[in-house]
């Protein structure tokens, strides 16, 4: 017993109505072949059928003497003997799916078979975070940090082959890195550019590999290195130091390694951009008589002086001593200080009487206690 699977309507496989345009038609199919393409998906059996199937689809909706057989007899217009008949496409016809990918897409994937070698791999990115103090990141540091990465092997340096020997072009793909499958499809021959799987898309073949490196040509290698954390940095910003990440093959560049900076939080300040916030207590005499404060920041205290008065929720400003610019070091922001009167707790018997004492004869002094009375008083209906 034969089982045939029925195939899916072309209109469904590329996801698009019956009545779509060539260019809605045209951008559904760039999707999914950018989605299922075996460069991309290498090894997937799934994808790879996909691409296939969205491919098949694209040719024939994309031709529209194909397209017009397609709405009228359905899948059967491209049979041997069928509904087609002779004046359509029952004898076959063949067509290459880089010709179709490449139309759309241009090199983009080597579309067209005009593929190269592949040329030496650049290293890959590391990715690290690193956790520096509040002042750190507001003024800049040195750190020392351990990364896991990988280097040119020393012994064969990045050939792959055993010191003495050298690596040979690819009998498979002749050096090209790619091979061409024709596949045989009720549409066909139809034709890929796949990656040689003899040399995997190096164009060459090493007989001999390196003992030290396994033929990898890199060595896994965990090191020190420092590194400059900017005056300015921000929590959550990610520094792109370049040439420390992995080795690339032969000729190629290193990556780069991406580290992330976090930043501790601080006891007294709170960064908000380029500016930096606290909250500083002072006593019910300081803010009555006012006072000279000592007040903390980044380049250590400064003296400040209050007026007489000064209420809590009070905010000054201290101009230049915030966060250094990220990019220009010319630039600061600014301190806000706000202040609160703390109420004293705890206090002894002759201090509470100087203190009813000194509230008895502060009506006249505290305005806004006043203001607040007539409103109540307006509230209430009193005179």
């Amino acid at each position: 017993m034969v089982i045939t699977v029925a195939k899916r309507d072309y209109y469904e496989v590329l996801g698009v109505q019956k009545g779509a345009s060539d260019a809605e038609i045209k951008k559904a199919y760039r999707k999914l072949a950018k989605q299922y393409h075996p460069d991309t998906n290498e090894g997937d059996k799934e994808a790879e059928a996909k691409f296939k199937e969205a491919s098949e689809a694209y040719e024939i909706l994309s031709d529209q003497e194909k397209r017009s057989a397609y709405d009228r007899f359905g899948h059967s217009a491209f049979e041997q003997g069928g509904a087609g008949g002779a004046g359509g496409f029952g004898g076959g016809f063949d067509f290459d799916m880089d010709d179709i990918f490449g139309s759309v897409f241009g090199d983009m994937f080597g579309g067209g078979g005009r593929r190269r070698p592949r040329g030496p791999r650049p290293g890959n990115d590391i990715k690290q975070t690193i956790q520096v103090d509040f002042a750190e990141a507001a003024f800049g540091v040195e750190k020392e940090i351990k990364i896991q990465t990988s280097e040119t092997c020393e012994t064969c340096h990045g050939t792959k082959a055993k010191p003495g020997t050298s690596a040979t072009t690819c009998t498979k793909c002749n050096g090209t890195g790619q091979v061409r499958v024709t596949q045989r499809t009720i549409l066909g021959a139809m034709q890929s550019v796949q990656t040689c799987d003899a040399c995997h898309g190096e164009g060459k073949v090493v007989s001999d590999p390196c003992p030290n490196c396994h033929g990898q040509g890199k060595v896994r290698v965990s090191k020190n290195i420092t590194v400059s954390i900017p005056a300015g940095i921000d929590h959550g910003q990610t520094l792109r130091i370049q040439g420390k990440g992995e080795a690339g093959d032969v000729g190629a560049p290193n990556g780069d390694l991406l580290l992330t900076v976090y930043i501790k939080s601080h006891e007294l300040f709170e960064r908000r951009g380029m500016d930096v916030y606290m909250r500083m207590p002072i006593s019910f005499a300081q803010a009555a008589l006012g006072a000279e404060l000592s007040i903390p920041t980044l380049d250590g205290n400064v003296k400040f002086n209050i007026s007489e008065g000064t209420q809590t929720g009070t905010t000054f400003r201290l101009q230049g001593k915030g966060i250094p610019s990220l990019r220009n070091k010319k630039q600061r922001g600014d301190q806000y200080v706000e202040v609160y009167v703390e109420v004293p707790k705890n206090l002894t018997t002759k201090q509470k009487e100087l203190l009813k004492e000194f509230a008895d004869g502060t009506v006249d002094h505290q305005p806004e206690q006043m203001n607040f009375k007539k409103k109540l008083e307006k509230f209430f209906g009193k005179n």
